[in-house]
């Protein structure tokens, strides 16, 4: 039996100003003709955006279970499918914040197989409370992204740093 103590799940890091995700390539991730499905992508980026979040002290169990509960959602995705990833692939999800608004925030995510970029989406994240309206991030959460904010930066980063 393993030490479950050792056990840990999928877990990314931090380095070069973004989050990086390594993502396995699954059977259930591939359609009929054994290539990543298109929305499979956005999942990779799911995980890697609520993983950057963990990693950066942010709980967004407790932001939405507080006693004024806000959530992060997808606003808005532009995606660019340039390569087709499979069955087995081992993929890195870069994730870049280029800009903190008072209730947004935009990011560039980018899946690679090593240097080869696969798929890469700008991201656009509103901040809502319960009733769906827009609020401001609070300030804990403004602080922990303010130092990944990079403005400006290109839509397509081609290698790493």
């Amino acid at each position: 039996m393993p030490d479950w103590a050792t056990l840990t799940p999928q877990q990314g890091s931090l380095a070069e100003g973004a989050h990086w995700l390594p993502v396995r390539v699954f059977f259930e991730d591939t359609d009929a003709g054994g290539i990543v499905y298109h929305a499979n992508y956005l999942k990779f980026m799911e995980r890697a955006r609520s993983d950057f979040a963990r990693l950066i002290g942010i709980d967004q169990n407790a932001m939405m279970e507080g006693d004024d509960p806000l959530a992060f959602v997808v606003k808005r995705i532009d995606i660019d499918y340039a390569r087709p990833a499979r069955l087995d692939d081992a993929l890195v999800v870069e994730t870049r914040l280029k800009v903190l608004k008072g209730a947004s925030m935009e990011s560039v995510q980018i899946v690679r197989r090593g240097e080869e970029i696969m798929t890469q989406a700008q991201v656009r994240l509103a901040c809502l409370d319960r009733n769906g309206r827009p609020r401001r991030f609070p300030d804990p959460v403004r602080h922990a992204f303010a130092p990944f904010e990079t403005q400006n930066m290109p839509r397509d980063t081609g290698k790493h740093g």
